[in-house]
């Protein structure tokens, strides 16, 4: 937690761009009985009835401090689609000496991934290029990007959308309308304050660390 709270406050160094990047699962739900238009004075009505079209995955990642947004749709989510996406990545910072990413520890986030996806030489390199800060155990709140998946699902992924080619229309719309307006992230949670805040966990740690209570 530390290291990744250090991180978020280094200033901004264009050759080592900070990202936060996760998936999130995309559900794919269809009316059955056809819904009731918005009208003058009258909300959209939907019957509680749904029909499940199946699954996708959203892969993002925001760099907090200039609002940089990539994003990218898959049909699932696996070491391959993980490894592509981390390609990607790595071809829009192409004069970065190293780019640190933030994510979770899920078991297709590894270096691996690569070099099941490409070749040896490739995947290497696409590993020299990435530094990889891993949030804890139960800890994606520590993780920026829920922030932007949380704006995300409130202005459309919390909707009926039937088909993946409208849900990506949709997505990657707002995801260029934010990245367009530049809405950066302002964390402001720091390693003092939590220190402060969780002083009984790291008293348990260590009882030196009872300063900080």
């Amino acid at each position: 937690m530390e290291q990744i709270l250090w991180l978020y406050h280094q200033p901004y160094d264009p050759q080592y761009p900070v990202l936060c990047f996760d998936e999130r699962p995309c559900f794919l739900i269809g009316d059955t009985v056809e819904p009731i238009p918005m009208n003058k004075g009258k909300v959209k009505k939907e019957h509680y009835a749904y029909q499940r079209n199946g699954t996708c995955a959203l892969l993002a990642a925001i760099e907090p401090l200039t609002g940089r947004r990539i994003a990218k749709v898959f049909d699932q989510r696996r070491k391959i689609e993980y490894a592509q996406f981390i390609q990607l990545i790595v071809q829009a910072y192409p004069n970065a000496k190293k780019i640190r990413i933030v994510q979770d520890n899920l078991n297709t986030h590894t270096i691996s991934s690569f070099y099941h996806t490409f070749e040896a030489q490739q995947a290497f390199e696409i590993a020299q290029k990435c530094e990889f800060f891993f949030t804890p155990k139960s800890a994606s709140w520590l993780n920026m990007i829920e922030i932007e998946f949380a704006a995300l699902a409130k202005a459309c992924l919390h909707a009926r959308i039937p088909d993946k080619q409208r849900l990506e229309e949709q997505v990657m719309a707002l995801i260029k309308h934010r990245e367009e307006k530049k809405i950066k992230i302002n964390w402001q949670f720091s390693i003092n304050a939590a220190r402060e805040k969780m002083h009984k966990h790291y008293k348990k740690v260590n009882e030196d660390n009872n300063k900080y209570s």
